[in-house]
């Protein structure tokens, strides 16, 4: 046997003495009658009331652990919620321990807090209790988020953190939602939660913690110890009237290998669960859009709930499985089915100086989407090298019908749109020495995006088929697309710098092919005309190069980015005598910096010079039909634009005293060599690209403020913003120049100042004020938002009011004004985990609403149908 061999063999055997050695602790643990308690916690502990040792019971309530030292004062502990803890002293002369715990009551003042709330700092992180903010009416993790200063939640369950967006929210430190985290804002219960903790200036990749300059926010969910042992969630089922419904299920498992947040929706009673699909991170690969539409309906200033007819379902699953700490697979998928119905009427007036363009259309549409989506993640994550592979698939075909009368001409349409998307996006790094990494990065994405717009009768008779009646309309569109981006970046890290040098190329292929066909009689179809027909060939080449330079300490982090770019685009078509292209060198730089000021605040200023190059819509010469009255066609080269964007902003902070406050600006100067030209009448608009230089400057700002309020257990929040634009819009051959600024006040509160109360209010005052330079028109808009709320409970039973105010005034037209109110009871039978809610929306029975849409020179008034009251009994059961 030889040397090595030989010392393996005795450290095994030292190995196997040693665990021989350690005395063992077995039991078990029942309840009162005698049943066993599966997962409870087992403790040893010292004298000083240190865990020293622990393990869990079985499905049969037994355990066994070792003991790591034998000393005196050395106590077993028996732990798990819903029982009264149970401790035994352990004796040398005895290895078998029995618990019978008694069961306790979980009553609200086990959870109250009786200390002021309070914020910690562990880094970059600042972690909130959530028990500091939360009340036994709160469900959804959302809820409380709302109520804790710096933080901000959307409608759609987007979070904002002192004036930044937040990109992602893990769960336990994974992201399991990817960048799609509304489900998980609305689903997970806030029981299940322990801590919140904002991550400032988040960088995932382990690889580029230690040279980290990223400025991204994200949030983590720290999840509670007892909510990770088995599935959790919640079932719902309601019904109501007029023929009403809504039902759910969510299911959670937040194990330290498995994770996932599912959920099956379906309801008719205007609850848009649509927004858990919205993406909240930046797209680095956009994907395209669809080019045709059934009109230019605006939707209404009022939350979804209050004016959506739908009938939706929805399946949302989100999967993580770990198969060691630094490797990972994640599936996201999602089907959406929904119908949706919309009535409107509205008029419109376009001022020109010497002419006022005007119209009246009423729609009755009912748009039928569907969302199929896949998408496959595999994740390498190690100190060394990181590797993410995201493979998806996705189908969205979507109908739409539209019965449109316009100027008292009625037309009948309907919209058919499947587009398909399939793509990889792969991120490979590694280390080539100690500091310095190789990155090397490809994306590829092939599309098809065919689109049918059917209208008959024959519409605009006067353009289309010599003032002759006719059947009808068939606009084809269909965009197919290939591209794919690839490059190779290496970087050289030494102390507080890095510098790296990318190298790489991307690559697009699409055509554009259209034909708009009238039909004559029924039976007889024919082309309208040769210039309304597209077969456009589009080829976009680009070589680039980048080196960029960062410099991060613990207070200074700063980036200059010098890409370089050779672009060759060739695009053809035989059809409309198109040949022509452009080869072009392209230089994009970029400085960013972030100066703290102390250990919470911080400084930021930025700066970025972009050329913009056009697509394949810009350059198209056949007149396309994008919808029942709109023309579009481009007669000028291949638009370019320059943008200077200069940024800037404050964010201030004083965690112990929960104080947030920030303050930004950004202004901008674009440069284009186009502009559109529109040609209106009181049915039609024809747009063409035309090459004219025109530059549009615009100007931002925000400043928020988010306090709470010791003494009074209360959030406060107040934001203002202000912008302004000055443009040229080119319409009926006068190029007219603009000027729009619009101001914004939102002031709002949380409180929670009585422990069986809890007030919320949001006021919201918007005002957009528009002028033409050179003719005096203006038009201005002003609407007041008013959102109130109040909560009480008593023991079991719980109630909600809710209130809507909306007032809307211009001069010289009538005021208009809307109160909206909604009311809950809420029963909570505590020994089955069942809530009975009986929901009563709209109780003023509102079932129209006018809303006024103003431009730089355009004027509209629309009028839609909206659901009256809605009555609605639920039942939801949480396990």
């Amino acid at each position: 046997m030889n040397k090595p061999i030989c010392l393996c063999f005795i450290i095994n055997l030292l190995v196997c003495f040693s665990a021989l050695a350690q005395k063992q602790l077995k039991g078990k643990v029942s309840d009162s009658n005698g049943k066993p308690v599966d997962a409870c916690l087992i403790n040893i502990k010292d004298q000083e009331d240190n865990i020293i040792s622990y393990t869990r019971t079985n499905d049969k309530g037994v355990f066994s652990l070792n003991l790591p030292k034998e000393e005196a004062g050395l106590k077993l502990e028996a732990k798990i919620l819903g029982y009264a803890t149970e401790t035994i002293e352990v004796s040398s002369q005895k290895d078998t321990y029995n618990f019978i715990l008694k069961e306790k009551e979980l009553e609200l003042k086990t959870v109250e807090i009786k200390n002021r709330p309070s914020l910690s700092y562990n880094g970059d992180t600042l972690n909130y209790r959530v028990s500091d903010f939360s009340d036994k009416q709160d469900r959804s993790i959302g809820d409380v988020l709302k109520k804790m200063p710096g933080v901000t939640v959307e409608e759609n369950g987007k979070i904002s953190y002192n004036g930044k967006d937040v990109k992602n929210l893990y769960i336990d430190g994974d992201n399991v939602l990817n960048d799609k985290y509304g489900i998980g804002t609305k689903s997970i219960p806030h029981g299940a939660v322990d801590k919140v903790q904002v991550i400032e200036n988040d960088q995932p990749i382990k690889m580029l913690q230690k040279n980290n300059n990223s400025d991204d926010v994200a949030i983590n969910l720290q999840i509670k110890d007892d909510a990770k042992l088995k599935m959790i969630g919640d079932i719902k089922a309601g019904l109501g009237t007029p023929e009403k419904f809504d039902g759910s299920f969510n299911g959670m498992l937040f194990k330290k290998n498995t994770k996932f947040v599912n959920s099956v929706k379906g309801n008719n009673a205007g609850i848009d669960a649509s927004g858990e699909l919205t993406s909240f991170g930046f797209a680095a690969n956009p994907k395209p859009s669809a080019f045709l539409s059934a009109g230019s309906v605006g939707v209404p200033t009022l939350p979804a709930n209050r004016t959506l007819f739908n009938n939706l379902g929805i399946a949302n699953i989100n999967n993580l499985f770990k198969f060691n700490k630094d490797l990972q697979l994640r599936a996201n998928m999602h089907y959406l089915y929904d119908k949706q119905s919309m009535a409107y009427n509205r008029f419109s007036e376009t001022y020109l100086g010497n002419q006022t363009i005007s119209y009246q259309e009423t729609q009755y549409n009912t748009l039928q989407p569907q969302r199929l989506k896949g998408q496959f993640t595999l994740n390498q994550n190690k100190e060394n090298n990181y590797l993410n592979n995201a493979l998806t698939a996705e189908y969205n075909p979507t109908k739409t019908i539209s019965n449109v009368v316009i100027n008292q001409v009625t037309a009948n349409q309907v919209l058919r749109q499947e587009m398909f998307d399939f793509s990889n996006d792969l991120n490979y790094r590694f280390k080539i020495s100690k500091n310095n990494t190789l990155n090397l990065y490809s994306f590829i994405d092939k599309s098809t995006q065919p689109e049918n717009l059917g209208i008959s009768p024959g519409i605009n008779a006067d353009i289309l088929n010599n003032n002759q009646p006719y059947a009808g309309l068939n606009q084809k569109v269909n965009i197919p697309a290939f591209y794919t981006n690839n490059y190779a970046a290496i970087s050289f890290a030494k102390g507080q710098f890095t510098h790296s040098y990318k190298l790489g190329l991307n690559y697009q292929n699409q055509t554009l092919n259209s034909n708009l066909i009238k039909n004559l009689d029924g039976n007889t179809q024919t082309e309208v005309d040769q210039n309304m027909k597209n077969n456009l060939s589009w080829n976009k080449l680009s070589y680039y190069a980048e080196s960029s330079l960062e410099y991060s300490t613990s207070r200074t982090k700063a980036n200059l980015a010098l890409p370089l770019s050779w672009i060759d685009i060739n695009y053809k078509d035989d059809l409309q005598n198109v040949n022509s292209g452009l080869e072009k060198l392209i230089f994009n730089p970029v400085f960013r910096l972030q100066q703290k000021i102390g250990r919470e605040n911080e400084f930021n200023v930025n700066y970025a010079f972009r050329n913009n190059i056009g697509n394949i819509t810009d350059v198209y010469h056949g007149t396309i039909l994008k919808n029942y009255r709109s023309f579009f066609s481009n007669n000028a080269p291949l638009s370019e634009s320059n943008v200077h964007n200069f940024g800037g902003s404050f964010n201030y902070k004083k965690a112990v005293k929960m104080f947030f406050a920030n303050l930004g600006a950004n202004y901008s100067i674009i440069n284009n060599n186009t502009i559109s030209s529109y040609q209106l009448t009181n049915s039609t608009q024809e747009r063409i690209v035309l090459p004219l230089k025109n530059t549009v400057r615009s100007l931002n700002t925000t400043a928020g403020i988010s306090k709470y309020l010791f003494d009074v257990s209360t959030t406060v929040n107040l934001n203002a913003s202000y912008s302004n634009s000055s443009f040229n819009q080119l319409q009926n051959n006068v190029l007219l120049p603009y000027s729009s600024n619009n101001y914004q006040y939102k002031f709002g509160f949380e409180s929670r100042f009585i422990k069986s109360l809890s007030i919320t209010y949001e006021g919201l005052f918007n005002q957009s004020f528009n002028t033409a330079k050179q003719t005096q028109v203006k038009t201005s808009f002003n609407q007041f938002k008013q959102n109130a709320g109040v909560r009480y409970s008593i023991k079991d039973i719980s109630f909600f009011l809710n209130t809507d105010y909306l007032l809307t005034y211009q001069k010289d037209q009538p005021n208009l004004s809307y109160v909206f109110a909604d009311f809950s009871i809420r029963y909570r039978i505590a020994k089955i985990k069942t809530d009975i809610d009986f929901v009563v929306n709209n109780l003023f029975n509102v079932k129209k609403f006018e809303a006024i849409y103003v431009s730089a020179n355009n004027y509209s008034n629309g009028s839609y149908n909206i659901p009256g009251r809605i009555a609605l009994l639920k039942a939801t059961f949480n396990y």
